[in-house]
């Protein structure tokens, strides 16, 4: 009779997974037994607590992983440095992100329904809400959805990367449904998500599918050394049945990264769910998926022969051409912020697979730099949206008297955030610091020098150009001029429009004369419509101005290591730079 005989397992190479996920299931049990009032405070606590260990656990493996890979389990856990670079990257914007989600501004209220299965609309949402209910499941989906990516770039077994790539997902899908305004909106862009990310999966296990068929293994070194040695397997010789999966493992990667063609979902995810979700959503999923497209791709690539080879690096070029012309035609003409930043974040997939091209060091370790400058700058953005809020205002408040001279009201009924671009005009009257901020973040994306944005950029198209694809980089830096474009008009519409809350505060106060009549007295006061006899009636209704709210510090603080962080990477980039060089080295 055979004895099952447990595996060894080096837990100190897998704790920076573990450490996270074994977070995410004490959530869960903080959940059912900490009083609600202290909930928040001890969910919040272990969350930073844990992100804070993984990054500890990472910066403890990187001297023993430069000498060798760790292998755990026969590579369903097999740790490189490129693998723990990117591990260190989606921890940081992990830490970064988490604090945005907590931000409680000084409205007293964050960015998530008190309860997320609540019909919108209806009369048990608003006694939620009247009782104050706090959403504190999110910090224990955001441990497990950071788990699932810390695993992912670190697994040589497609089944294992599957797994990884569901538990990333999963809770993603619940928190882009848990806004707390807009919630139909949100739902939807949670559905679509859903939907969308159930297929991409389904590609990804058809693919799974093939390579098996072909290899007899889903351990990728497996599949190499099959397609080194094609007779020991029946179908060794079938090399098209391997392309063909691995374009559709490519294609389940692809999605995740929001590449076009598989980029439908992007904007309207990005408009729908959370602010604080989209930009923890943005800058580590991103990431999470890079490393996995990187651990498919260069391994593959050693056991490819020059024509799967070539074929395989046109399908790169056309993917990486489309989304760039995608994320940057379709960019120039938004006019929603957080629109706008979603064809961002796909133009900056389409500079990411420029990188990729070549398949080589140089160009993992430029998209490893290029993956920490832009989830710095695209946290910091979203984090910056969260604050600008629309008020309502009845005419002669204190609050309508204080908003044109750029002070920050709370004593309106603040509502969602304010997306139009139109309503973003004079914002830097109102928070010259929260918009020099914004432009900054605005700026390192758009790749001006001085910035992190400029660096990265300039690394991964001289990867390209290094690896013989130099029409692609020029294809890369032509797009990059163009989306300076619609990154400068909204700091222009920011710094030298003047607001739109002067213009209206005359006629917008709802003063509509009776016919016949040119004088009147005024409203009462405190009434938000109110009609007087005599010569002429006034109707005085309250509107909507765009304010500033006040953050309690982590919004705050996220923001400010954001800028310094974006500001030093493009000043002083060269110790950055000598880490990447250390973690890019990918050895399969």
């Amino acid at each position: 009779m055979n004895e099952f005989v447990a595996p060894p397992i080096d837990w100190a190479a897998v704790s920076p997974v573990l450490v996270v996920l074994a977070a995410g299931v004490l959530g869960v049990l903080l959940e059912a037994f900490v009083p609600a009032r202290a909930r928040r405070a001890t969910q919040l606590t272990l969350t930073l607590a844990a992100l804070a260990g993984s990054l500890v656990a990472v910066g403890m493996l990187w001297d023993r992983v430069q000498e060798n890979a760790v292998s755990v389990v026969g590579g369903s856990y097999l740790l490189t440095p490129f693998g723990l670079g990117v591990q260190a990257v989606i921890g940081v914007c992990a830490l970064l992100g988490v604090l945005v989600v907590a931000e409680r501004t000084t409205t007293g209220q964050d960015a998530f329904a008190p309860a997320a299965a609540a019909v919108p609309g209806t009369a048990y949402e608003d006694e939620t809400r009247r009782a104050g209910l706090q959403q504190t499941e999110i910090y224990p989906l955001m441990l497990f959805a950071t788990g699932g990516m810390l695993l992912f770039p670190a697994t040589d077994d497609l089944i294992v990367m599957f797994v990884a790539l569901e538990v990333l997902s999963l809770p993603l899908y619940v928190l882009c449904a848990t806004a707390r305004r807009r919630r139909l909106l949100s739902q939807e862009a949670a559905f679509k998500y859903f939907v969308l990310g159930a297929f991409a999966s389904a590609l990804f296990v058809f693919g799974i599918a093939l390579v098996y068929g072909f290899a007899g293994t889903v351990r990728l070194q497996g599949v190499v050394q099959v397609l080194a040695d094609p007779v020991t397997s029946p179908l060794g010789s079938m090399t098209a049945l391997v392309v063909v999966g691995l374009l559709l493992v490519l294609s389940g990667l692809l999605f995740k990264i929001g590449a076009a063609p598989f980029h439908a979902w992007t904007p309207d995810v990005y408009q729908g769910a959370p602010t604080p979700i989209t930009g923890f959503m943005a800058a580590c999923t991103k990431a999470a998926a890079i490393g996995a497209l990187v651990r498919v791709l260069f391994t593959l690539a050693n056991g490819l022969d020059p024509a799967t080879r070539h074929d395989v690096e046109v399908a790169l070029w056309s993917v990486a051409i489309l989304t760039m012309l995608v994320g940057t035609v379709a960019g120039a003409v938004q006019t929603d912020v957080k629109r706008m930043l979603a064809y961002s974040s796909i133009a900056h997939a389409g500079f990411l697979v420029v990188g990729l091209v070549g398949m080589d060091q140089v160009g993992s370790q430029a998209v490893l730099f290029y993956l920490l400058a832009y989830g710095l700058a695209t946290i910091g953005a979203f984090a910056v949206v969260t604050l600008v809020r629309e008020q309502t205002v009845s005419p002669g408040s204190s609050a309508e008297t204080r908003v044109p001279t750029g002070e920050v009201p709370d004593d309106g009924v603040v509502l969602g955030e304010a997306t139009r671009l139109a309503q973003w005009a004079g914002l830097g009257r109102k928070a010259p610091w929260l918009t020099a901020a914004f432009s900054l973040f605005l700026l390192s994306m758009a790749g001006i020098p001085l910035t992190a944005g400029f660096v990265a950029k300039f690394g991964v198209f001289s990867a390209a150009v290094e690896a013989g694809a130099w029409p692609l980089a020029l294809l890369g830096v032509l797009a990059s001029a163009v989306a300076v474009f619609f990154y400068v008009r909204v700091i222009v519409l920011m710094v030298l429009t003047p607001p739109t809350d002067h213009e209206a505060a005359g006629a917008s106060a709802g003063q509509e004369p009776a016919t016949g009549g040119t004088d009147g007295a005024p409203a009462p006061a405190g009434s938000g419509t109110a009609t007087l006899t005599g010569a002429a009636t006034r109707t005085l209704v309250s509107r909507t101005v765009v304010t500033v709210v006040g953050s309690r510090g982590p919004a705050a603080f996220a923001i400010a290591v954001c800028a310094v962080g974006v500001l030093l990477l493009g000043i002083l980039p060269a110790g950055a730079l000598d880490l990447v060089a250390q973690a890019a080295q990918f050895r399969p």
